[in-house]
């Protein structure tokens, strides 16, 4: 019985917590015009969230992203492009807003250090694999290495034998 409560209060929480994942945008901000409101999805898809800081405008239920989403609207329907209604929102709230910062000199590090990391782990993978295959094997052992190690076992053997 209380195992059944469990799961079940687990499954209204796993339903109730999807049902959040869906865009924060409410009714009274949709434009009505359809291929506008498509646009601004997508450029609020694109902006960060300043008090969530790792959401998008378009599924922060801050007040902040609604004076944001509202702003990308009004930009729109005063007939902004999408690059100028980005332009004016980091020239207000600066490169942070962006959840994908632009390739610049000063972010080229920022987008390079995933492929630095990538770029070292094959070369850390490649110099293992060619260590590994310097490693002597049985078959490679000189005639003087094959009888010292025929001593060895055969001692090894000889002293199992005598206890």
């Amino acid at each position: 019985m209380a195992l059944s409560r469990i799961l079940g209060a687990a499954l209204v929480a796993g339903v109730l917590s999807w049902g959040g994942t869906a865009a924060a945008v409410q009714p009274d901000e949709v434009l009505p015009n359809a291929a506008m409101e498509q646009r601004a999805r997508d450029l609020s898809a694109g902006l960060r969230c300043m008090v969530c800081q790792n959401q998008s405008i378009d599924d922060s239920d801050a007040p902040l992203a609604r004076d944001l989403r509202l702003l990308v609207r009004e930009r729109i329907t005063a007939g902004d492009s999408d690059e100028d209604v980005i332009d004016y929102l980091v020239s207000r709230y600066g490169d942070f807003v962006l959840l994908r910062p632009r390739l610049r000199w000063d972010t080229v590090l920022l987008w390079g250090t995933p492929v630095l990391l990538l770029l070292i782990g094959i070369a850390m993978l490649r110099r293992s694999g060619r260590r590994s295959a310097e490693r002597p094997t049985a078959a490679g052992l000189s005639a003087a290495e094959e009888a010292a190690l025929a001593r060895l076992v055969g001692h090894g053997a000889r002293d199992d034998e005598g206890r």
